[in-house]
């Protein structure tokens, strides 16, 4: 690679550019599954309107970032890092088999404190206000704003 130019292949293996790929490929993957479900309008939104604006607009966004990645020089490819991608998958899982059974903020405890174990820095204070943070503003959103019938804490509220 002379005179930082890419070419053939090496302008499809940018991060960029597969960040791109992926947002495509999650669009499409909502879009298929969420098929069934009926859009509605802006005015009446059915249970597939959200979800499939927000695979559209994944959709879009991802186009706009390859296309972007392939007109302009970007960071090749790295060996993945394995830490941050097994930790925040574990915080999913456990975030799933624990909000159910313990409720939203057990949950997000877990979710975060896991999670935040698969970066390069770990500070407890961070951590605890991330935790605090993430937990007002989604008792917020999803308890009282929605008022969904979810537990906050199992048995308590």
């Amino acid at each position: 690679m002379q005179g930082g130019k890419r070419g053939g292949l090496n302008r499809f293996l940018t991060k960029d550019f597969l960040s791109g790929v992926m947002f495509i490929a999650f669009g499409l993957l909502a879009l298929y599954y969420g098929q069934k479900l009926a859009v509605g309008t802006p005015v009446r939104m059915g249970p597939g309107y959200v979800p499939r604006m927000l695979a559209l607009i994944m959709m879009g966004l991802g186009g706009i970032i390859s296309v972007v990645a392939l007109v302009s020089p970007g960071e090749m490819v790295e060996k993945p890092k394995w830490k941050p991608i097994v930790m925040v998958t574990i915080g999913i899982v456990c975030f799933a088999l624990l909000f159910e059974r313990a409720g939203l903020l057990p949950a997000l405890i877990v979710l975060v404190g896991i999670s935040s174990l698969g970066g390069e820095e770990f500070k407890l204070t961070e951590v605890i206000g991330n935790m605090v943070v993430l937990a007002i503003i989604c008792t917020i959103v999803f308890k009282v704003g929605l008022g969904m019938n979810i537990s906050i804490v199992n048995g308590v509220w």
